[in-house]
């Protein structure tokens, strides 16, 4: 028996060594591609329809986390979709705002008035939302400061 000499990097002699594949991993950080304008429409409308949902059934507890996972995901795909979605992220916050400072007045029964409304506010501020988004109207929801533009 003859012996073929063994290549230090691959010790099997006639099988090749592996090699690891050389396409080149998808680049996270590059901006994502703008969206068509039915599109932007649809995810506006989805910017406020996500929250209003979440909203009724937390009773107004996770509603934000709906207007943060759009905002998040869409805000650089196209001006409207970033529009509406800070909108409503907006309106979940001075909901947020208005149901926090709620809960100690409710010892004084005034708490479960201010969190009614809050939650009304929302309510409407939202489907408004939804539907000047799906009309495809910009829009600014009244009495909500702009904390994330």
């Amino acid at each position: 028996m003859s012996q073929t000499p063994q290549d230090p990097v691959n010790p099997y002699g006639d099988r090749p060594a592996y090699e690891p594949p050389s396409h080149q991993q998808p680049d996270y950080t590059a901006p994502q591609s703008s969206i068509s304008p039915a599109q932007e429409r649809t995810l506006g409308a989805v910017a406020h329809g996500v929250p209003l949902i979440a909203m009724v059934l937390s009773a107004g507890l996770l509603g934000f986390v709906g207007s943060l996972v759009i905002y998040l995901m869409y805000k650089d795909r196209g001006p409207f979709v970033r529009q509406h979605a800070a909108n409503s992220l907006n309106v979940q916050i001075i909901t947020g705002i208005v149901l926090l400072i709620s809960i100690p007045l409710m010892l004084i029964l005034v708490g479960f008035a201010t969190y009614a409304i809050a939650l009304v506010f929302a309510f409407v501020m939202h489907l408004l939302g939804a539907i000047k988004a799906n009309n495809g109207e910009w829009w600014d929801p009244p009495m909500t400061p702009r904390f994330v533009r």
